[in-house]
């Protein structure tokens, strides 16, 4: 490790902050993979590592929504194929049922023998009673004829049951295949900015924290971003909210603050920012979709003067982030592994929409 620089005094938002005693990175191989290659990364001031894992967290943050949408597409085709399975093992009981059945008759037929009808006829002590007797014989061998057209029937409904199984079972494993890519890109994007954070010093850390997270401005002070973690009571928000179902998804969204944030994760106790999204408008009785980019177009656009509590407001040109807008350019929303589920302004990330589903 290089020795530390003597630190020196800065000013950010008012607030004198050190100046990272920047940390040594020269001489160790880089871990993080930026600009993939090898060689050893310069030092880095505080702020440096911060613009380094706010982009880490914004390119795990795309991933884990690429992840979300290749999950919610595996299980509903997961459901899809256990359906044709049920159903081909229902008819398969049924298909087995009408061959025992038309195999008793067959067997019954074979033991009363084949006697041609003109000689049953002549050998009959009531002729009327034969003629009954073959009227019925003709209507069941009818009905025979019907069965055995049903279980043909049955075989091939049953084969093209198996063959979209075979077809669903292939795009389960293409799906399957997809979700480890995604699950790889947001670990190790993870791990990478886990590294560089780990890299601060204590005070260093606690600064980062207090400066928002990684997506937080690091000229805020430290008093409005500890309310930003806590947030004020929602009471405001929802008596502020258009309708009931908007103000139901902003008191639930309040009363996750604090929450963990973890990828993935759609609640109740820990939650990614679609996944709170969705879970908030659930307790409204609203189904939103699964991913950020679905979510946008779950509703109607607004423009960003029109907004009003409840409305979904979405992040970045690849609309991978999302939150619930509360009211004075506020909103509720998961940020990253770095932050809990916290009030922040809609400043705090490059706007890209709205959408009202509410």
């Amino acid at each position: 490790m290089a020795a530390h620089r003597k630190p020196r005094q800065r000013s950010l938002g008012g607030h004198t902050v050190r100046t990272a005693a920047t940390f040594a990175l020269a001489g160790a191989a880089t871990a993080t993979g930026f600009d993939g290659t090898g060689h050893a990364d310069p030092q880095l001031t505080p702020e440096q590592v911060k613009a380094k894992v706010n982009k880490l967290y914004q390119e795990a943050e795309v991933a884990t929504e690429k992840y979300n949408g290749a999950k919610d597409k595996a299980d509903k085709t997961q459901e899809n194929l256990e359906e044709l399975r049920d159903q081909a093992a229902r008819r398969t009981d049924r298909l087995n049922s009408a061959r025992d059945d038309l195999g008793s008759l067959a067997a019954a037929q074979y033991r009363g023998g084949g006697m041609a009808p003109s000689w049953q006829l002549a050998l009959s002590a009531d002729p009327d009673e034969y003629l009954d007797g073959a009227a019925l014989a003709e209507r069941v061998g009818s009905r025979q004829a019907a069965d055995v057209s049903s279980v043909r029937k049955q075989l091939l409904d049953i084969e093209r049951l198996r063959g979209a199984a075979r077809v669903e079972l292939g795009t389960l494993k293409t799906r399957q295949t997809e979700l480890k890519r995604h699950k790889k890109t947001v670990t190790s994007k993870l791990s990478d900015a886990r590294q560089l954070l780990g890299r601060l010093t204590a005070e260093d850390r606690a600064w980062f924290d207090t400066a928002g997270g990684a997506t937080g401005h690091a000229s805020r002070s430290s008093a409005s971003s500890r309310r930003g973690l806590t947030g004020p009571v929602s009471a405001a928000a929802t008596a502020d909210a258009p309708n009931s179902r908007a103000a139901a998804a902003i008191a639930y969204a309040y009363s996750k603050l604090g929450s963990p944030y973890v990828w993935g994760a759609t609640g109740p106790n820990a939650f990614d920012c679609s996944g709170l999204t969705q879970a908030a408008f659930r307790a409204a009785g609203i189904s939103l979709p699964r991913t950020t980019y679905s979510q946008i177009n779950a509703g109607r656009r607004v423009a960003r003067s029109e907004l009003r509590p409840g409305d979904l407001v979405f992040f970045y040109s690849g609309i991978s982030h999302v939150g619930i807008y509360v009211g004075n350019g506020q909103m509720v929303h998961a940020p990253n592994p770095s932050a809990p589920v916290r009030v922040a302004p809609l400043d705090e990330m490059p706007f890209a929409g709205a959408t009202r589903v509410a």
